[in-house]
């Protein structure tokens, strides 16, 4: 069976024969039709994920969409997939049952695997980790990524008073734009507190999505309007920062953590549903990369600098 094969850590998978997958107890064979590439599968690939990697060598891909034999498709995600044991860059996958959601018939698995973690880790901040009050102002720090532009249009859809998009690439922030932030802030140009203080109002934003952590969230703290609520949901400005105490305890905010792994997994389950249903309609839209398993490598290391686009192998 082909499969990506991480061989060395820190070094890109490259394509391979191994062997096929055997479902034990409580396990399932799904043919995998989308596996992305997603900054987990990287971090653990370079043995500085924090939840560990797999026995080398393996097969990365800590999400999959695929068939299970009886015909139905299905998303394939936790349960160690692609940490603690092979994942779903492969022809196919040996998955817990625990670890699958169904899906409904007709969805397109490169969308609905561009949407997996990603855009659950979007979404889900919104709606159920710092569920949105309408009307609130929303500033989304790292907004021209898929999570980031995810949580653009989930603010918009849940109504947001206001919607803020930040990040690096003024041509992913005039995407932003189009997908409804009113505003949008460089990152990269000076006095980043007072821009961020101005595109969100002067009572400053009232919800932070954070998928950068470091120096932006610092910044955006010292805006932040009283009593706002920060979700950080990654790290790829820095996995440090250092916080003003007088932000967080004059401001009376609220730093929450979130991981798609922690949530529980009826919450997964009916809000990945959720969020297809407005992908099919239109009103959730990112911009998706197929490519063949025989091209993991060049993927790999593109995910490592940045896509600027959400890369999906289809095998």
């Amino acid at each position: 069976m082909r499969a990506a094969v991480v061989r060395e850590l820190g070094v890109p998978p490259e394509p391979g024969e191994v062997e096929e997958p055997a479902p034990g107890e409580g396990e399932t064979l799904v043919e995998v039709l989308a596996a992305p590439l997603t900054p987990i599968d990287i971090a653990t690939g370079a043995g500085r994920f924090y939840g560990g990697h797999p026995p080398l060598p393996y097969v990365p891909g800590c999400e999959a969409v695929g068939r299970l034999e009886s015909g139905e498709l299905v998303w394939a995600h936790g349960s160690g997939l692609g940490g603690k044991r092979d994942g779903g860059l492969a022809e196919r996958l040996a998955a817990p049952e625990q670890a699958l959601l169904p899906l409904p018939e007709g969805t397109d698995p490169v969308v609905a695997g561009a949407l997996g973690i990603a855009g659950l880790a979007g979404w889900l901040p919104l709606v159920w980790r710092a569920p949105l009050r309408g009307g609130e102002t929303v500033l989304v720090l790292g907004a021209t990524g898929t999570v980031g532009l995810v949580a653009v249009q989930a603010a918009r859809i849940l109504g947001a008073g206001r919607v803020v998009a930040a990040g690096r690439s003024s041509e992913a922030l005039a995407r932003a734009a189009d997908a409804g932030a009113h505003a949008t802030v460089r990152l990269d140009e000076g006095d980043l507190v007072r821009r961020l203080r101005e595109a969100c109002g002067e009572q400053g934003p009232e919800v932070v999505i954070d998928p950068l952590w470091g120096e932006p969230l610092a910044a955006a703290l010292e805006a932040a309007g009283q009593g706002a609520r920060v979700v950080n949901v990654g790290q790829s400005a820095g996995p440090e920062t250092t916080i003003r105490s007088a932000d967080v305890r004059g401001k009376q905010l609220e730093i929450l953590g979130y991981s798609n792994f922690a949530a529980p997994r009826d919450v997964l389950a009916r809000e990945y549903r959720r969020l297809l249903e407005h992908a099919a309609a239109g009103d959730v839209r990112v911009d998706v990369e197929q490519l063949p398993l025989a091209d993991v490598a060049a993927a790999w290391r593109r995910q490592s600098e940045g896509a600027g686009t959400k890369l999906v192998i289809v095998p």
